[in-house]
C-alpha cells in the first residue's frame, strides 16, 4: 500500500502494530524453546490467518481456537493443527468430524457423561477424537474442580473410553487476572504447577499416559516458564497485549502492539473531548491491573510512541462516542487523530471487519480479520 499513511484511514481503525508484533512473537517463542515447551497461542486474540500463520512460523507446535467456527475458519486459511481448549458438546460431533478431515483437532472434556456421549459419536462416525481433561485450578469455571470431585477416577474413566485418545491435562489460570501484586501472581502460577503435576504424577500411578500438562494465562505465563511441570504453553495475549497486560506488570508501553485510531469530533467543554471510536470499537471492558485503572483505554497522542497522556482519561463510551476527561490545556481540537491502547484486545478483535498493519506512520498492509463473528 504505496504512500497511504495511518493519518489516511478512516476513523476509528484497528492499527496492529508489525515490529512489535514481531519482537512478541520472537521474544516469546525464545523463552518457551529455552524451557524445552510446546507453545500453542491462542488465536481468539487476533483472529487473523496471518498471525497464526506467523505464530506457526516462528515455532508454535500449532494454535489455538475459543470455539469450533473459529477452527473451521482458521482451517480454510490453512491451519494444520487445532486445539480447542473449550467444552464441546456432543452435539457437534458432525462438525468434529469434518474438521477432522482438514486438521489434527483436539478438544476439552471435564464431564465423565459428556465424554460418554463424546465416544459414543466418535464409535459410530468410526474415528477417534484427541482430548485433554480440563482441570479447575483456582478461576471456577470450567474444569473438575479437585476440591468438589477427585479427577484421577474421572481421568482413568475417559482414558478407556473407546472412540477417545486422552492426550493429556488442561489448566487456565484465569483467576490471575484478578491479583494484586506481582508476588500473588508467583504464587498463583506455583499452585496451577504443584496442582497439575501432582494429578499428572497419582494418573501415571495408575498406568494413565499424560503426556500433555498444558497452561494458559498471559499475565501469569513469566512465572510459570520459571517452574518445571508443564509440558505446553497456552496463551494468547501475548502477541498484542493491551492495557490489562501493562496494570499486570506482564508488558510496558512499547510492547503494545494494537491500538485503534480515533478522531476528534467534539470538543464540547475546556475537560470535555469526544473521540468516534466506542462501545463498538473498544467494548466496556474495564482493565485490570496492580493499582488503579479507570476509564476505557490509555489515549495516546503520538502516532508512532506508545506513551499514554496521563491527564487524559476515557471515562465513558456510548456506541459511537468515547467521552475523555482532559485539562482544560489540553492542545487537542476538533480534526486532531489520537490513538488508543485498549483495555483489553482480543475483543476489539471481534468487532472489526479489518485491521491495518503499519510500520511506523506507514500502512503496509490491510488483512480482513479472518474468524471475526465466529463464536458459535
Amino acid at each position: 500500500m504505496r504512500g497511504v499513511l495511518i493519518t489516511d484511514l478512516r476513523t476509528p481503525h484497528v492499527l496492529v502494530d508489525r515490529p512489535r508484533v514481531f519482537r512478541n512473537l520472537a521474544r516469546m517463542q525464545a523463552a518457551v524453546k529455552a524451557r524445552g515447551l510446546a507453545l500453542r497461542p491462542h488465536a481468539k486474540t487476533h483472529k487473523l490467518a496471518w498471525l497464526a500463520q506467523q505464530q506457526v512460523a516462528h515455532g508454535a507446535v500449532g494454535v489455538c481456537c475459543a470455539k469450533l467456527g473459529e477452527a473451521e475458519a482458521l482451517a480454510s486459511a490453512g491451519a494444520s493443527d487445532i486445539l480447542v481448549p473449550y467444552p464441546l458438546n456432543p452435539v457437534n460431533a458432525g462438525r468434529v468430524v469434518a474438521l477432522q478431515e482438514r486438521v489434527s483437532l483436539s478438544f476439552v472434556i471435564d464431564d465423565l457423561d459428556v465424554a460418554r456421549a463424546w465416544s459414543a459419536a466418535m464409535r459410530d462416525a468410526g474415528r477417534r477424537a484427541d482430548v485433554l481433561v480440563k482441570i479447575d485450578v483456582g478461576f471456577h469455571r470450567c474444569g473438575i474442580d479437585p476440591s468438589l470431585v477427585d479427577p484421577v477416577p474421572v481421568i482413568e474413566a475417559i482414558s478407556a473410553l473407546g472412540g477417545l485418545r486422552l492426550r493429556g491435562l488442561i489448566s487456565h489460570a484465569g483467576q490471575c487476572y484478578h491479583a494484586h501484586h506481582d508476588d500473588e501472581l508467583a504464587q498463583m502460577a506455583r499452585d496451577e504447577r504443584d496442582l497439575m503435576v501432582g494429578i499428572a504424577e497419582r494418573c501415571r500411578a495408575r498406568g494413565i499416559a499424560i503426556d500433555t500438562i498444558s497452561m494458559g494465562a498471559t499475565p501469569i505465563a513469566r512465572h510459570s516458564l520459571a517452574l518445571d511441570g508443564f509440558t505446553e504453553l497456552r496463551i494468547g495475549n501475548y502477541v498484542y497485549f493491551d492495557r490489562t497486560q501493562v496494570g499486570l506488570g506482564a508488558a510496558t508501553w512499547d510492547d503494545c502492539a494494537l491500538t485503534v485510531i480515533a478522531m476528534v469530533v467534539s470538543r464540547p467543554a475546556p475537560d470535555r473531548v469526544i473521540l468516534d471510536c466506542g462501545s463498538k470499537t473498544l467494548s466496556n471492558d474495564g482493565a485490570r491491573g496492580f493499582g488503579q485503572m479507570p476509564g476505557f483505554g490509555a489515549l495516546v497522542p503520538d502516532m508512532i510512541d506508545n506513551t499514554p497522556d496521563p491527564s487524559c482519561t476515557l471515562e465513558r463510551l456510548s456506541e459511537e462516542h468515547a467521552t475523555v476527561r482532559v485539562s482544560s490545556r489540553s492542545a487537542l481540537r476538533i480534526g486532531d487523530r489520537v490513538r488508543v491502547i485498549p483495555n483489553h484486545s482480543c475483543v476489539v478483535s471481534n468487532l472489526v471487519d479489518e485491521v491495518a498493519v503499519v510500520e511506523g506512520r506507514d500502512v503496509v498492509d490491510v488483512l480482513p480479520v479472518t474468524a471475526r463473528g465466529r463464536i458459535s
